[in-house]
């Protein structure tokens, strides 16, 4: 339903003040120029009865002389001088007490009807307005007494047109004149209409601007004067010197001795009695311009406040949230629902999610129904108690198992828990780390045991192949006895070689260093089995590097290293293949790598990590001891070295000539580090052997 508006509502505020203050100038201005005009012909007409009253009266004391005297020409004179003096005079006359016309001043015969037109019965003045031709006519009847006797009447006609001109000329006069002042109050209505609202839309321009978000508008006046130059004031400390938007009763902190402590509005009771404030201080709207100015300014302190403070949460919330995405630990946090509500990178990458895709979600939306289930009740727990929990989990994965310490904590605000937060960190590696212990301490004890046994057994060994041996020089060839003392001489020495492997194993034989060329040691193992290799065309192909200075090791023992590496890699091949054998001294000249790769089917994930344990062995029964890496192992080791078997083999470490023969996925290559100065090997990485190493660390982790 449309309802009508008033036409004057939709006027501009100016026109409304200019229009509403023109009509109060003007119904005013009526008004009293009306009553100022009434006044005055009230005094007009005032002065004109006593004129006609005086003149009547003085006629009446001159007449009664005449009268008594029946003089009538005086009388006919009297009444003929006063026609003529009094001014608008229309008639004079004079009648006994018989009501008898005894002079006038009529010159076409006396009207009869006029003596009963104002004739009072007592002997007081009467005044009588009367209606005629020339029109309104004041009738002036004086009492003509001999000592209180009444004995005659004098009338004297008095006319009101002098008396009505003079009102209408002064009836104009006045009309002009408030018209006059009118204009004249419209102007300045106007004048001030147009200020107050030059002001108002000063104040709108600059609220419009405030919306636009301009905050730097000013919409009081321009300082004429400022507070420096009234105080004659030199401290440029002042935060009120220099400023010009503000006066400085609206900031707080001004120097000036006469200034109050804190700021608007409570500083304001000190500064009113500031020269400063009594000489700027403006009317109500310069106050609410300056309030205004005062508003934006603090605005913009309180927007540049926010500013500031949403620029240093957005900092601390992208360097929280790096650090929580560099962590390798997976973190998550739920409200009290268990809604997951933020994860990091390594949570999401787990489980090959984006955050969007967990955010919002609960467990029952990521993990199986069971495991969901069991976190719920963990969850509502912690939430329910305010404990934290922590724990130790396996996860069974698609290759392998991985463990993590879970870490669940509540998360307050104040004193209410309003979320879980979740941290689980890998410690595969840890637990690794501690299977590898145990297994080392076990096989420590092994070596041990293994070795006292060797030992035991060693010396009857020794005693029973010598006697065989001088048995043997007793008996001709191809008879039955040498024959069988034979077998029993080859079967001593097969077990005297497992005593010397044992021995190896457990570290007790012989052990020692001298300066030796690591190239000779290798060739020499070379041309020992290059020839029996060749049978089953297995070639060794070689590499060595010249600049490889003499190391401090024992020679023998290195050789019982590299012909266990050519017989594994050897067997591996069975027939028709290469070794490949490289040394390289790193860049740093303190470590020299060696590398023995073949051709062969490669060793399987599964027995990668257990090829130097002692009695392991992928090869069929009867063809080895298993303790062949367990020794090779064991003396790289004394010497401060390492030893890691990559299978497949990169290409890197086979020769160009041999990738033809490697199976894509074959082929395995031992990396031996020796140091070639001291007897640990420095913590300098050398690059040629540590970028695959490393690497298959990482991923065996």
């Amino acid at each position: 339903m449309l309802s009508w508006r008033w036409p004057f509502g939709r006027l501009r505020f100016r026109s409304k003040l200019g229009w509403g203050m023109a009509a109060i100038v003007l119904v005013f201005g009526l008004l009293l120029g009306h009553l100022l005009t009434d006044m005055a012909a009230h005094s007009l007409l005032e002065q004109h009865h006593k004129l006609g009253e005086t003149v009547a009266r003085n006629l009446a004391r001159r007449a009664a002389e005449p009268l008594l005297a029946t003089d009538l020409l005086r009388l006919e004179n009297m009444v003929d001088e006063v026609t003529a003096r009094t001014e608008n005079a229309e008639y004079a006359f004079v009648v006994d007490a018989a009501h008898q016309v005894l002079a006038h001043s009529f010159e076409r015969g006396f009207p009869v009807e006029l003596i009963a037109a104002n004739m009072p019965e007592d002997n007081r003045s009467h005044r009588q307005l009367l209606r005629s031709q020339p029109g309104l006519i004041d009738d002036f009847a004086a009492p003509v007494l001999i000592e209180g006797d009444r004995i005659g009447w004098v009338r004297v006609g008095v006319s009101r047109g002098a008396v009505s001109k003079t009102y209408t000329r002064l009836w104009m006069v006045g009309l002009g004149l408030t018209l006059a002042a009118i204009a004249f109050g419209l102007v300045l209505v106007s004048l001030f209409a147009r200020t107050v609202a030059r002001r108002l839309a000063r104040l709108r321009d600059c609220a419009e601007e405030i919306v636009k978000g301009n905050l730097d508008v000013v919409s009081s006046e321009d300082n004429r004067v400022n507070c420096w130059e009234i105080m004659d004031c030199q401290m440029g400390n002042c935060p009120a010197y220099g400023e010009k938007r503000l006066r400085c009763w609206y900031q707080a902190g001004t120097l000036c001795p006469q200034c109050g402590p804190g700021g608007y509005p409570d500083k304001l009771s000190s500064c009113r009695h500031c020269p400063v404030y009594r000489r700027c201080a403006g009317d109500e709207l310069q106050e609410l311009a300056e309030a205004f100015d005062v508003m934006a300014a603090t605005l913009k302190d309180y927007l540049g406040q926010i500013q500031t403070a949403r620029q240093d949460m957005a900092r601390q919330r992208q360097l929280l949230r790096t650090i929580l995405d560099v962590t390798p630990d997976l973190v998550s946090l739920q409200d009290v629902n268990l809604v997951y509500q933020a994860a990091n990178k390594a949570f999401c990458k787990y489980f090959n999610l984006e955050e969007k895709d967990i955010v919002g979600r609960t467990d029952f939306d990521i993990f199986s129904e069971a495991q969901a289930d069991q976190n719920y009740h963990e969850d509502k727990q912690i939430l329910v108690t305010g404990e934290a929990l922590s724990k130790e989990i396996a996860v069974a994965g698609e290759r392998n198992r991985r463990w993590f310490h879970i870490l669940k904590v509540p998360v307050y605000d104040r004193d209410r828990i309003t979320g879980l937060l979740l941290t689980a960190r890998d410690i595969t590696v840890v637990k690794q780390y501690q299977e590898q212990l145990v297994h080392s301490q076990k096989m420590e004890d092994l070596g041990r045991l293994a070795g006292g046994i060797a030992h035991e057994i060693n010396t009857p060994l020794g005693i029973i192949l010598g006697y065989t041996q001088l048995l043997l020089e007793d008996f001709e060839e191809g008879t039955q006895s040498r024959t069988d003392l034979e077998t029993i001489e080859k079967q001593a020495r097969i077990c005297r070689k497992l005593v010397a492997d044992l021995l190896g194993f457990s570290r007790q034989s012989g052990f020692t260093r001298a300066e030796m060329e690591l190239n000779d040691s290798i060739r020499e193992v070379i041309s020992l089995v290059e020839h029996t290799f060749s049978l089953n065309k297995v070639w060794i192909r070689s590499d060595f590097d010249a600049n490889i200075p003499p190391i401090e090791a024992d020679k023998e023992r290195l050789k019982q290293v590299w012909m266990n590496l050519f017989n594994n890699a050897f067997d591996a091949i069975g027939e028709d293949g290469f070794i490949f054998v490289r040394t390289k001294l790193c860049a740093h000249r303190r470590r020299v790598v060696v590398t023995v790769a073949d051709t062969g089917p490669g060793i399987g994930e599964d027995d990668l990590d257990k090829i130097f344990d002692p009695f392991f062995s992928t090869k069929p029964v009867g063809k080895g001891t298993g303790l062949g890496l367990s020794v090779t192992f064991g003396i790289i080791k004394d010497h401060g070295g390492r030893i890691n078997a990559l299978s497949p083999a990169p290409n890197e470490y086979m020769p160009s000539e041999m990738e033809e023969q490697i199976q894509i996925g074959a082929g395995t290559v031992f990396i031996i580090e020796l140091p070639v100065v001291d007897d640990v090997l420095p913590e300098d990485e050398c690059e040629e052997a540590t970028r695959h190493v490393v690497r298959s660390e990482q991923s065996s982790a």
